[in-house]
């Protein structure tokens, strides 16, 4: 029998990757999006990789008025359980933006859980983020390291992973994995779905991208005084790829496990690289020049920070492949034959 799974955001960054390697597994997929921060134009791209057909619903999980469209729709897909990607994730816009954030965030969640319940599908993989650490300072990280984020996005994250512990205290059915992310990079390796942000990109790489790219003039690196190997912030990069896989193999272990309650796990590479030696080797992989000028830090970055991630190979038999070489590779392979990304 086919496992069915909803995917929420299953058409951005993230999502899109998830899809096209839950769908190459051989499961059937319900999307739910409101492309908000992405398009359909991925989806088709999705189906074209996959060589499969997606069942989809446009859908902002926040918006009170669709939630009952939401969970007929889940109930008559009859999925065995759900990975929830859906929400917004910009750390500087949480900050201006706080309440928006909460609200759709923790709404999104909300929605998706009593959907789940209504048709009987309590299998819940959830897209949170190494934003939930608190005390930073020490690497690696491990899933037992101080809880205690620092900006709004990430208190989603981690109001989020509190609600489902409740939820599943109160309902030992519940079956949940709290994925928390380092630094998703790269592209699927056929150069057909990628990283397309809306405005100026948050993130190291699209940036870097948008630079070789001619869409951007220069880098700006914030902070060149760090007490790392060459001034530059140390952050652990994982290809998106690798963290695709990670979802599969997370939904996977909680359909085997006869009740693992909640669990909370990271998924890195258990490395780190700074941003200098992210721009040389991207500057290898595309064999174009990135300008770039040292800023000044930004409050609340830390100098190094990545992933212990033995509790993924331990618990999943999952862990990180793709080497900096191939996440660059990966980047500019979807940049240079989408330069205005989808188009949008």
């Amino acid at each position: 029998m086919t496992d069915r799974i909803v995917v929420t955001g299953g058409a951005g960054y993230i999502g899109s990757h998830v899809s096209v390697s839950l769908l190459e597994a051989g499961k059937a997929l319900l999307v739910i999006d409101d492309f908000s921060n992405s398009c359909p134009e991925a989806l088709r791209r999705i189906e074209e990789i996959a060589n499969a057909k997606i069942e989809f619903l446009k859908a902002d999980l926040a918006n009170p008025a669709l939630a009952e469209k939401i969970t007929e729709t889940v109930r008559r897909f009859r999925p065995s359980g759900a990975v929830h990607l859906a929400g917004l994730k910009a750390v500087g816009e949480s900050v201006e933006e706080p309440a928006r954030y909460y609200r759709v965030n923790l709404n999104s969640a909300l929605t998706l859980v009593a959907a789940l319940e209504a048709a009987g599908a309590k299998r819940l993989v959830f897209s949170s983020s190494a934003t939930v650490y608190g005390d930073r300072s020490q690497s690696p990280v491990s899933e037992s390291a101080a809880l205690g984020p620092t900006n709004p996005y990430g208190r989603t994250k981690f109001f989020i992973e509190e609600m489902l512990r409740d939820i599943a205290r109160a309902d030992p059915e519940w079956k949940i994995a709290n994925l928390r992310y380092f630094n998703p990079v790269g592209a699927h390796a056929s150069g057909r779905i990628g990283e397309d942000p809306n405005g100026v990109p948050n993130n190291l790489f699209p940036f870097i991208a948008q630079v070789a790219v001619g869409r951007r003039d220069k880098l700006k690196v914030f902070g060149g005084d760090y007490p790392t190997r060459d001034g530059t912030g140390v952050r652990d990069y994982i290809h998106v790829s690798d963290l695709a896989r990670g979802h599969l193999a997370a939904l996977d272990y909680l359909a085997r496990e006869k009740s693992p309650g909640v669990i909370d796990v990271n998924l890195g590479t258990g490395r780190g690289y700074s941003v200098l030696e992210a721009v040389a080797a991207f500057k290898r992989a595309s064999n174009r020049d990135i300008p770039y000028e040292i800023a000044p830090r930004r409050d609340g970055d830390v100098a190094e920070i990545y992933a212990d991630a033995a509790l993924a190979e331990r618990l999943f038999g999952w862990k990180a492949e793709k080497s900096i070489e191939e996440m660059c590779a990966d980047t500019w392979r979807w940049q240079s034959a989408n330069p205005d990304g989808y188009g949008r």
